[in-house]
């Protein structure tokens, strides 16, 4: 990765950097004892790394590292970033590649508030710029609000977006947004979805009939299931996650990365709910969305290879 990526990567962890560095000071010159596992401990949960993740993060070491002995300031960071790029799948090698079966489909879900209808707009604008023929769907039709930012995002981007009126049948505007795509020959297709629903209808099987029908509309959809959470909300993110199981998510979008101490979050993310974080906002503008890079992420988080 260029210096210029990993910049925006350093920038966009400082704030849970400055927690990490904060312990790390502490453990400067300290012999390996219950001193030492203690604020190593506590240094891993300054970082939100949650306590699945820090456990396993702490046995590790402790069967890597010999009572009594010192331990370098260099070593420790090495041993530690060997673990913690240990917790995390590989990176996808090509995210911006669509496989041949087009249209592909992308359904986004996640709460009101976590950035899901922003996402979806930085996604297709993305996309758009890399020469892909986008299309968007405005499926959260119970907040009339969702709809209009999806418009500005479609002007913002260049970028179709595909609505209906308020209260229109999600599935429905899911459902023409796919058919749209086939008939232009689009190469990619991504759905906002609502983060609650104003009826009696419960959110998940609201969720799981646009699923179905999109097969519908296009066999094989959707292609990949993508859940936003806020970085922000840190371990809380994770148990709103939870409301979210059973749809099939395949990948995660991770929100609001560059204004939170709660970094370390994303390791608990894959530990925790088994799920790839695929995607993560480090900004507002529309180039502010970027491929997961867990390199680049595990060295921002622990202050290792600063961009010149």
């Amino acid at each position: 990765m260029a210096d210029g990526g990993r910049g925006r990567w350093w920038q966009g962890l400082r704030r849970t950097r400055d927690r990490v560095e904060t312990g790390w000071r502490r453990l400067v010159g300290l012999r390996v004892s219950e001193e030492f596992w203690d604020v190593l401990e506590e240094t891993l949960y300054q970082a939100d790394l949650g306590p699945i993740t820090v456990e396993a993060v702490m046995e590790r070491l402790r069967v890597r590292l010999r009572e009594d002995r010192p331990v370098s300031e260099a070593a420790l960071h090495d041993l530690l970033r060997e673990e913690l790029l240990a917790l995390l799948p590989p990176d996808d090698p090509d995210p911006w590649h669509l496989p041949p079966d087009r249209p592909q489909v992308w359904v986004v879900l996640g709460v009101n508030g976590s950035g899901k209808t922003t996402s979806v707009g930085k996604l297709a604008g993305q996309f758009h710029g890399r020469g892909a023929r986008v299309v968007m769907g405005a499926a959260d039709t119970f907040r009339a609000a969702a709809a209009e930012q999806l418009a500005g995002w479609s002007q913002r981007v260049d970028v179709p977006v595909l609505q209906q009126g308020p209260g229109a049948d999600p599935a429905a505007v899911a459902f023409d947004t796919v058919q749209a795509a086939v008939n232009r020959d689009m190469d990619l297709a991504i759905i906002d979805t609502a983060g609650r629903l104003h009826t009696k209808t419960p959110l998940m099987q609201e969720l799981g009939k646009i699923v179905r029908v999109l097969d519908r509309a296009h066999a094989g959809a959707p292609h990949h299931t993508l859940l936003v959470l806020d970085a922000t909300m840190g371990q809380n993110a994770i148990r709103q996650a939870e409301l979210f199981q059973g749809v099939g998510a395949t990948g995660i979008i991770l929100t609001k990365l560059d204004g939170t101490a709660k970094g370390g979050m994303v390791l608990a993310i894959h530990r925790e709910l088994g799920l790839p974080v695929r995607w993560i906002g480090l900004g507002e503008q529309p180039e502010d969305m970027e491929p997961f890079r867990r390199e680049a992420f595990v060295d921002a988080l622990l202050g290792r290879g600063q961009p010149g």
